[in-house]
């Protein structure tokens, strides 16, 4: 049986995130994006979104986010307007804080992360430091 540590939603604070000792903000645009992510890739009730922080990029770590058809044995899983969120140990430890928005615009779009922990970060914005 697996051993994954699952945060819901509390019913007197659903909007405001889960109870967890780490703390990872989807904005309601960047968690509807997902969805529709989600949607593409087939109902599945156990499918959800990774987000990771990975060594590499220009300042030592940059930020990944996937859609996974269940989490791994290891990983937090986080609900915030009834999406799955997973987050590896290693991961978790970096992303507390953050807040993941989906900014659109006409020289792109993608996912924006604002971490209060980065002490820096590469020119182009792709990666940080802690």
């Amino acid at each position: 049986m697996a051993a994954w540590r699952v945060f819901q939603e509390t019913l007197t604070d659903a909007d405001s995130g889960v109870q967890s000792d780490m703390r990872l903000n989807l904005t309601p645009d960047a968690i509807e994006k997902v969805k529709g992510f989600l949607q593409q890739h087939g109902e599945n009730p156990e499918s959800g979104l990774r987000v990771a922080v990975l060594p590499g990029g220009c300042s030592g770590f940059q930020y990944g986010v996937d859609i996974e058809d269940a989490p791994e044995e290891d990983d937090e899983i986080l609900v915030q307007g009834g999406l799955r969120i997973f987050v590896d140990p290693f991961s978790a430890q970096y992303l507390d804080g953050v807040e993941v928005d989906y900014k659109s615009s006409m020289l792109g779009s993608g996912f924006a992360f604002s971490n209060p922990q980065a002490t820096g970060g590469c020119g182009c914005g792709s990666s940080f430091t802690v």
